[in-house]
């Protein structure tokens, strides 16, 4: 166990409102779980109890104590995808994988998961792996989906990929385009917001491609840490009522252009960002 790692996260996020869980994510990106001992030194640098950690650890689905696989399956069984035939897909994994719902395989390349709601209803059935989107799932394409992360996600051209398509964004403020063309990302123009955190400002991009989690940001405001959002027309503050069901960090709602809602986590680099394109014809 690498202790100066863990303490060298902790002193990264001294200070920070909700340092915890920006701390547990780094950990958790650093060994791929939440080892004993990486919390029993989090508790003992931060004088938080042991109890509060494994509260906070266990009550997130994003965190796991125990090790994963190489490859994160989540199949939604929300009432969308529930009514959709998501049971007959997630039980399809689980007959693919050889693993129930919170399993990882003996080769320890998938653990398999299942979650109440991914927010984009429109597309359900809804699996996604490693942060892609794969929508309208059917029992028929599990094999395709486990094959092709097989193979690596990293091979798709997501400019020819059908569970990645643009969209076009805009403040739901004055209704003006946060679409960047002059800063494409993937070959798309890119959703570009201010940010400011405490009495840092800059800028983060986001891909404006549905599915794809690429995003860039200025120097001097590290991952982990929650931002303020602003638009670069009118520097309204972009702000909402929800929380991320992740790391519980603001959402800032975003209007796409066909009067749906994309909810963006203010958590500089968070993958767990609630995507709600209901009302979209994709």
């Amino acid at each position: 166990m690498n202790t100066d790692r863990i303490l060298e996260i902790i002193e990264q996020h001294a200070g920070e409102r909700g340092a915890l869980i920006s701390i547990l994510e780094e950990v958790q990106a650093t060994y791929g779980y939440l080892p004993a001992h990486a919390l029993e030194a989090v508790a003992d640098r931060t004088g938080r109890s042991l109890v509060d950690i494994y509260g906070v650890a266990t009550f997130y689905r994003a965190f796991s104590l125990k090790p994963r696989g190489k490859h994160l399956c989540t199949v939604c069984l929300g009432t969308a995808c529930h009514v959709r035939g998501a049971p007959a897909v997630a039980g399809e994994f689980q007959k693919q994988l050889g693993v129930a719902p919170g399993q990882t395989t003996p080769d320890k390349e998938f653990t398999l998961d299942t979650v109440n709601c991914l927010g984009a209803c429109a597309l359900g059935p809804i699996v996604v792996v490693d942060g892609r989107y794969h929508s309208n799932v059917s029992t028929s394409k599990v094999r395709h989906v486990i094959d092709e992360v097989r193979l690596g996600l990293q091979a798709v051209d997501v400019r020819h990929d059908e569970r990645v398509f643009p969209i076009d964004v805009s403040c739901p403020r004055c209704n003006h385009s946060l679409m960047d063309p002059a800063r494409p990302i993937e070959g798309s123009p890119s959703i570009k917001v201010l940010v400011t955190a405490g009495r840092q400002q800059g800028w983060l991009r986001l891909s404006g491609l549905y599915g794809h989690y690429v995003y860039e940001q200025t120097d001097g405001i590290p991952a982990g840490t929650v931002v303020a959002l602003f638009c670069p027309q009118c520097h309204g503050l972009l702000g909402g009522v929800s929380t991320c069901p992740d790391c519980s960090a603001p959402l800032v709602p975003l209007l796409v252009h066909g009067g749906a809602i994309l909810q963006v986590c203010s958590r500089l680099g968070c993958r767990g960002h609630s995507l709600d394109l209901s009302g979209v014809n994709a």
